[in-house]
């Protein structure tokens, strides 16, 4: 890894991918306009507070462990150890929804076709579709850190922000033409119609949507001049990923009536009626290989970051010896590899199972609400440090002193922990089944994730430090020490 340098472009681009998902658009243009008011109060109220919090954790503790050495300075290595595997963990519950979007991409041949009918008739076509590319991504990343990031950036450019792109261009050409369109389009149609909780879950999917803007942290020691570019780059990808959310889900919602919105093959339909109402029907096959390339990049970002992070801290003594391999490239290779046989896994239940729209909504909600559940420590984390660390030397720091500290962590705090409970309904726009199944599966997940690490941690030996220097974690505070 010696010699490779992220300026702040390349760190941007590697943000907006890992961010930007053109898969998750679709629940949000079910509330047609007013999904404007939902991006733009979740940036307010979420990613803009984790934008600055990232940057005042990671340029102020710049070793290595990301959110394990944030939030084992604040709460001890314990809590840390919770943090870095729910990271962990959240990518492996979030992939086989990714890698369906995929398959559907690859699959788009008869539009009037429904996902879950495809399944039905093609299971096992499906499950060789989607593993093939899952392990595809897998490959790559085994590659090590020039050859995974040269491929996200390549792979998010032409299969991500590209094809957002021309959906943009797309919808603001039907617009522009006066061509009839699928939402009411009015000032008054900016404001949601609350009617219960159950209305919103769909719009907390934004907060997952926004997720990931932190987990270049892993890469600060690559970044040349981190303490300017790091804040830099967060800064310069937030603009992006929230406008482009924004004009994506509004094209997309110009054409496709909001009682057909389908969470998994809404987007490629989206397209496929634009390109046909423009006589270019040719394209569609393309934009949905390009799709398909866009997923690769993002597995490799999310294969990547996490696990290179949780490698370090387990070889530092919190995962037994088996899970310390690294191979040629210096990449967790057994860790990737049991990532790769629980996603496989996933991937053959998610097929066989009958409603494949409940799975997926059910499936990104868990991963939701588990990657809440690390924003509510690092929320926490950056308020406890400003209190007990005062003297640490912060390159960024958030503005306006404490002020400015509890109105940007402490309103990011309130608004994870309201959108975490908000996460726990059924939603109304999605046929699920039992609630009661529905809330069970949520909290048996939830509970079962963070768990394992506490046990983990509560098991751990001498014998499971590496002692290897190359990879040695710097040692906490003494505060942070003693909450051991």
């Amino acid at each position: 890894m010696a010699g490779i340098k992220l300026g702040i472009i390349s760190l941007a681009t590697i943000n907006v991918i890992a961010v930007f998902d053109l898969t998750g658009i679709a629940a949000q243009a079910e509330y047609g306009l007013s999904a404007i008011f939902y991006y733009l109060f979740a940036a307010l109220f979420f990613l803009v507070p984790i934008a600055f919090v990232a940057a005042e954790l990671a340029t102020s503790w710049p070793e290595q462990g990301g959110v394990f050495r944030w939030v084992g300075e604040a709460f001890g290595p314990r809590w840390g150890f919770v943090a870095i595997f729910l990271q962990w963990g959240n990518c492996t519950i979030f992939f086989p929804t990714m890698l369906t979007f995929a398959w559907v991409s690859l699959a788009y041949i008869n539009p009037n076709l429904t996902l879950d009918a495809a399944l039905a008739s093609n299971r096992a076509d499906t499950v060789i579709a989607i593993l093939l590319i899952f392990w595809l991504a897998v490959v790559a990343t085994m590659r090590g850190i020039k050859t995974s990031s040269t491929i996200s950036v390549v792979c998010g450019l032409i299969g991500t922000i590209i094809p957002g792109l021309i959906l943009i261009l797309l919808g603001f050409l039907y617009l522009g033409q006066g061509n009839p369109v699928q939402i009411q389009l009015g000032l008054e149609q900016l404001m949601p119609q609350f009617t219960g909780f159950s209305s919103l879950v769909l719009a907390t999917a934004v907060f997952l949507d926004y997720a990931g803007i932190e987990m270049s942290a892993v890469h600060i020691r690559d970044t040349a001049n981190p303490q300017k570019n790091y804040p830099l780059a967060i800064a310069v990808s937030a603009i992006f990923i929230v406008t482009i959310f924004i004009l994506t889900t509004l094209a997309l919602s110009l054409i496709i009536p909001v009682a057909k919105i389908n969470l998994t093959q809404s987007l490629l339909i989206a397209f496929d009626d634009f390109f046909h109402f423009y006589g270019v029907p040719w394209a569609g096959p393309l934009v949905a290989c390009a799709l398909v390339l866009g997923i690769i990049g993002q597995l490799t970002v999310w294969l990547a970051g996490p696990s290179s992070a949780l490698v370090v801290i387990g070889r530092a003594g919190y995962l037994p010896p088996w899970f310390h391999q690294l191979n040629q490239h210096n990449v967790p290779s057994h860790i990737l590899l049991l990532q790769g046989l629980i996603v496989t896994f996933l991937v053959i239940a998610f097929a066989i199972l009958p409603t494949v729209q409940a799975v997926f909504q059910i499936l990104t909600q868990l991963a939701s609400s588990v990657y809440l559940i690390i924003y509510i420590f690092m929320f926490s984390a950056c308020i406890y440090l400003r209190y007990t660390q005062p003297n640490i030397k912060r390159p960024f720091k958030i503005p306006g002193g404490k002020v400015g500290l509890w109105l940007c962590a402490g309103t990011g705090l309130l608004s994870t922990i309201t959108a975490f409970f908000i996460s726990l309904f059924p939603p109304a726009q999605i046929v699920i089944g039992s609630p009661e199944v529905y809330l069970a599966i949520l909290l048996t997940g939830t509970i079962l994730f963070v768990s394992t690490p506490l046990i983990i941690y509560a098991l751990r030996k001498p014998c499971w430090d590496a002692h290897d220097t190359s990879t040695r974690l710097e040692p906490f505070a003494k505060k942070a020490r003693a909450l051991i």
